[in-house]
């Protein structure tokens, strides 16, 4: 019988998290609550006399040190242009970035509030404006360090780890089909696209990273950050139909428009990004199996009738990439 190794987040016990708080100078009341987070490993922690605080191990291996510190200054230049982002907590020696036995962790004041109502078009509003600055303080300068969203790494990468190492023999001649027609029309899209600036992006704009609250939506979680276009940051805004998400899209570029330039060719960018999403996203899943968060959160993945309703998904968005361009109104 195999016996299977302990992922490196097994040495996260109570104890440990507890001790590494404490490292920076903090009084722990025990109080330990788990948040969602499966790339990293993220706890609310009770401090004596105080309001808790969040507390985000990073996964090992993932980033380095010079690529988790150019999340940690775009989230410190939003913050100095009073835009509503949850950034890491400074030491008094102005360090964000902490290490405690293997891991490296920051710590973040924990803010409230729900998920933005992305079927009401006043926040999609609000959602393009904030964007808009985000973007704006995104421009001023690239990341060095950070990795750009682009169809090899997340298109032909997860195509061709999924294709040799995980879709099922019975559905393997289809889904490798249908992935080299994807992606030959995906990149073809892209080019057709033109030139289009890269900017530094947020990379994970998903209702889950956004608290509402008071009118105002603060982002938290910029680990995924890199350099992308614009669209980005706004397409996971959009859902429904194409009428729907045109009368979404108009709202997003009105508020994005007060405070950036968008560029209308960014358009025929939507399905492209969707469809490296949806290819990146199950990659992701497989790459991180062995991780027992994933089994446990993730249950239906790498089943025979999750890999058919994968294809299903794929074929889906190959009519979609067939389709014309959203426009404006």
């Amino acid at each position: 019988m195999i016996q299977q190794q302990p992922h490196p987040f097994d040495s996260l016990t109570p104890e440990f998290l507890l001790d590494a708080v404490e490292s920076l100078g903090y009084l722990c009341d025990g109080r330990l609550f788990p948040l969602n987070s499966y790339e990293n490993r993220v706890y609310q922690v009770g401090i004596e006399d105080a309001e808790p605080l969040i507390c985000k191990f990073y996964r090992p291996n993932r980033w380095t040190n010079e690529q988790i510190m150019e999340e940690h200054r775009f989230c410190d230049q939003l913050v100095e242009q009073e835009i509503p982002v949850v950034a890491p907590m400074k030491n008094e020696n102005g360090e964000s970035l902490f290490q405690f036995g293997p891991f490296k962790f920051a710590l973040f004041v924990r803010r409230g509030g729900h998920a933005p109502e992305l079927d009401n078009l006043d926040h999609l509003l609000i959602l393009g404006r904030l964007m808009g600055r985000i973007h704006l303080v995104g421009a001023v300068e690239p990341f060095q360090h950070r990795p750009t969203v682009d169809s090899q790494s997340y298109g032909h990468q997860s195509v061709a780890l999924i294709s040799e190492h995980h879709i099922p023999p019975s559905l393997k001649e289809s889904y490798v089909s249908l992935t080299r027609d994807l992606m030959q029309l995906l990149d073809e899209k892209i080019a057709a696209v033109g030139e289009i600036p890269h900017i530094r992006c947020h990379g994970d704009c998903h209702v889950g990273n956004i608290l509402w609250r008071d009118d105002t939506p603060h982002f938290v979680d910029f680990d995924d950050a890199r350099m992308a276009p614009a669209i980005q940051d706004l397409w996971m805004f959009m859902s429904g139909d194409r009428i729907q998400q045109t009368g979404q899209l108009s709202e997003l570029i009105e508020g994005y428009n007060e405070f950036g330039d968008f560029h209308p060719r960014e358009l025929g960018l939507i399905e492209p990004l969707r469809t490296l999403r949806i290819l990146h996203h199950t990659a992701w899943l497989a790459n991180r199996w062995h991780d027992p968060a994933f089994p446990r959160a993730f249950p239906w993945f790498n089943t025979e009738r999750y890999w058919g309703e994968h294809i299903l998904e794929l074929r889906e968005q190959l009519f979609a990439l067939n389709e014309p361009n959203l426009k404006l109104f």
